[in-house]
Order: structure tokens, then sequence, then C-alpha cells
């Protein structure tokens, strides 16, 4: 019988509480997973996913980050991290969350895993605190030039000084995700490249916590995680005995179509990582958690593991 509970924490902003899930298996854990959502959703949408590994002697944590879900204070807040040091105060809360984890549960190996920009976290969470976890797995990731990450970065500013950091960009949105669609054969809406899936697009479109219109301040902090784990220097600070696991869709916009995470799994190897595993599913898209096959994808996890810990 999984238990599920929810709990807040102090946020290192100073000023939210964020809210968390935890996923708890029969018995003392076997190893412990803290899970690291993406934009523009929230940890709750893991349920299954949590309570399958909990279903087999892991513990599972995760939070909702700030401007997510619900660790806002007002609808104002959805989508913005804060005025300035937004990734920064992303990363400490996770650094947070894993000391609570490691608190409650001092004598089993830690595995980190981030989806999308929650990958994005992960990544810099990996460069600035080496040794937290004894795992790593990196779902739907990829790579953006340094010149792209600057070009972003100069508009959301562009935008903030004109008309404020929580000012909800069509255009910002348009250059972050408007190319999403355009591998994808005869799409209903525009999250279809999220999953192959209809209800689960028809369920995130119709949740008023996902899909929503990022402010220019997110995209400014994003931009800014972006260039941070693209850049070698911050590679070459992880822990090169730490196990990282890649998993993507096949036709997932976000790593380009596979070659993305192929990228960056190669600059983990370069920077001297020692057992780094890239698995592409065929055909799948954004979320591999939520697709058709799913449970592959969990088995797999799963399996990676249990080999590892």
């Amino acid at each position: 019988m999984v238990k599920i509970r929810d709990f807040t924490f102090p946020s290192s902003d100073g000023v939210h509480a964020i809210h968390c899930r935890q996923w708890l298996p029969e018995g003392t854990p076997r190893a412990a997973v803290q899970l690291v959502h993406g934009v523009a959703e929230h940890i709750r949408r893991y349920d299954a996913f949590a309570s399958f590994l909990a279903g087999h002697g892991y513990a599972v944590v995760g939070d909702d980050h700030l401007g997510h879900g619900e660790s806002i204070n007002d609808d104002s807040e959805l989508g913005w991290f804060a005025e300035e040091n937004g990734w920064k105060y992303l990363v400490q809360d996770e650094k947070l969350l894993r000391d609570l984890l490691r608190e409650q549960f001092p004598d089993v190996p830690l595995v980190l895993f981030g989806h999308s920009m929650g990958s994005f976290i992960a990544r810099t969470y990996i460069g600035w605190y080496p040794g937290d976890h004894d795992g790593c797995v990196l779902s739907g990731t990829g790579a953006q030039p340094a010149a792209v990450c600057a070009a972003g970065k100069l508009m959301a500013n562009r935008e903030i000084r004109s008309k404020g950091s929580k000012f909800r960009s069509p255009t910002l949105q348009k250059l972050a995700f408007g190319g999403y669609l355009k591998g994808i054969e005869n799409p209903i809406g525009a999250n279809d490249w999220i999953c192959r899936d209809e209800q689960v697009i028809r369920a995130y479109d119709a949740d008023p916590l996902c899909g929503f219109t990022a402010t220019a301040g997110l995209m400014r902090d994003m931009m800014e995680g972006l260039a941070t784990i693209g850049r070698a220097d911050h590679i070459a600070l992880m822990d090169k005995s730490m196990p990282v696991l890649f998993i993507a869709g096949s036709a997932d916009p976000v790593g380009s179509w596979g070659k993305g995470v192929e990228k960056v799994a190669a600059a983990f190897r370069k920077a001297g990582m020692e057992d780094v595993t890239v698995k592409l599913y065929p055909g799948a898209r954004h979320e591999v958690l939520n697709e058709f096959g799913k449970e592959t994808v969990w088995a797999d996890v799963l399996a990676w593991m249990e080999k590892r810990l």
C-alpha cells in the first residue's frame, strides 16, 4: 500500500511556501527518488509514475516549483519565479528538499529525476552540488546553443524593461514553444507535441495549472539556466562516478528528435562521466512517462536504478 502525503517547506526566496508531495512504500525504502517537474505543469501529474516506484520499494518526493502548482501566492505568480535570481532559487529549493529527504532517510541511495525544464534544473544542480545524489535520470532534456540562449535572454529583458517581469509575452511564448508542432502530423491542438495519447493532452489542456503562457521573467531565468548547463566548465564540475540515464522520445522536439539528447550525453562523456546511458523510445514525444508504452519506460528506469543502486 503506497502512502501519499503533502507538506510544505520555506522557499529559499524567503517569501513562498513550497508545496511537496511524497509517495512512501511499505516498510523501509530501498532508495529515494527526488522528482523535478517541467515548466507549466505540477508535481501531481507524476502520481502514477511515483506510485509505481513506491510500489517497488522506493520513497519518492517532488515539489511544485516557484510559480507552479500550489507554490504560488496568487494567480499573477503562475509562470513567474522571482524579480531576480529565479533560477538560483529553483535550484536551491531542490537542495533544501534533498537535504530534507536525506534527513528523513539517512542511509539509502538518492536519485535525482528531472523532466524537461526539470532536467535543466537537475543538470544545474549536479554541477553546483556534486556528490549530493547517487544517480541522476534526465527525461526529455535537450541542448540550446549559447547564441540562442543569449538572444532569448536579451528579448526577455527587453519585455521586462517595458512591461515588467510578470508580463506574459506571446512573442516569447512563440519563440520558445512555437516550433514544437512542426514535426507532428495533423496536430489537433497546440500541445500535441507533448504526447501521442490524446487523453493525456486533453487533461493537460483542461488543467488550469498547466499550459499557461510563461512570464518574461521565467523566460529570462530559464535562458540563464540553459546557458549555464551548456558550458563545459559547468559540466566538468559534476561527480564523475555518478551514473546518469537519459530517457527521451525519438519524436521529442525539445531534444531535437534525439539529436540534442545524444549531444548532451556526449558532452557528459567528454567531461569524464563514467556511466552514461541513453534510451530513446521510437515514435514517442516529449512526456515519455505518459506516452503509449509508458509501462516499458517505467520498468526501464526501475531496472536501471536496481542495477546501479
